[in-house]
Parts: C-alpha cells; sequence; structure tokens
C-alpha cells in the first residue's frame, strides 16, 4: 500500500534531516512543500502540485532512492520509522506553516564541510540563501523559472 502525504513526508523529514533538530527537520519540510506549491519552473511542471511527484522526482532526494551509484542506499524513506516529532513536523507543514528563514528556498544541500556553495544545483538555479544546521539552502535565481 503507498504511503500517504503525512506518512511520505514524516519519511523524507526524519530520513534526510532526522538528527538536524526541530528547526532542521522545518527547513526540509519547508523545501518539499515550497516544491509542492511552487509558481512555475521544473518543480511545478513534474511536481504538478502533488508531494507524492516531488518527493519520488528522479534524482531529487537521495531518501527517496532504493540505489543510488549502482548500490543499495540503505538510508531510505522505505527503511524509516518516524518518531512523533517527524509526525509534528509534517502536520505542521501541510497545514501551510512554513520556516521564515528559509523563505522560498527550494533546494537544499549538506556539503559536508562549513561551506556553502554559491550556487547549488550547479546549473546557477539556485543561489546560497542560508545555512541551517548542516544544510545549506537555495533560493531560485531568474534562470530556475526558465527550467
Amino acid at each position: 500500500m503507498p504511503f500517504n502525504a503525512r506518512e511520505l513526508l514524516a519519511r523524507i523529514i526524519q530520513c534526510e534531516a532526522g538528527g538536524e533538530g526541530l528547526t532542521g527537520q522545518q527547513a526540509v519540510a519547508t523545501v518539499v512543500m515550497n516544491r509542492v506549491h511552487v509558481a512555475g519552473g521544473e518543480y511545478l511542471r513534474t511536481g504538478q502540485g502533488d508531494i507524492r511527484n516531488v518527493i519520488f522526482q528522479p534524482y531529487q532526494f537521495d531518501c527517496a532512492r532504493t540505489e543510488i551509484g549502482g548500490q543499495y542506499n540503505s538510508q531510505n524513506i522505505y527503511n524509516m520509522s518516524p518518531t512523533s516529532e517527524n509526525y509534528r513536523v509534517a502536520d505542521w507543514a501541510l497545514a501551510g506553516n512554513s520556516l521564515p528563514a528559509v523563505g522560498d528556498c527550494l533546494w537544499y544541500f549538506n556539503p559536508f564541510s562549513s561551506n556553502c556553495e554559491q550556487y547549488f544545483p550547479r546549473n546557477g538555479s539556485g543561489v546560497f540563501h542560508t545555512r541551517i544546521n548542516q544544510h545549506c539552502f537555495y533560493r531560485p535565481t531568474s534562470q530556475y523559472w526558465e527550467t
């Protein structure tokens, strides 16, 4: 049986930001919901306002993939057991809440270093906005709207 929107969001929150505390989890949830509600560009075209389409868009969230580079990815949403906090954050985001510090960011990335790249993805469609815990967050540039 496929997961409903709440379950999917709770699992992606846990998998992508489970160790990032409440603010980190809210930041990730905000990006996912920003993609669901974006007014144009690639994520509107591919996601069509549906959280399932957004989460399972190819090559977007490593946690939505069971295989990466030909190897089994054990850290995937199917192996997650969301906590009550993950569900609370999912409910918070699904109710229309967002983390103001994230704004309209459409991407986040853990660089595994203290520095955030100026642009992400590398095609220049996102520009650095803020860092929250281990993740760098990127808002769309004018180039994104042409995707």
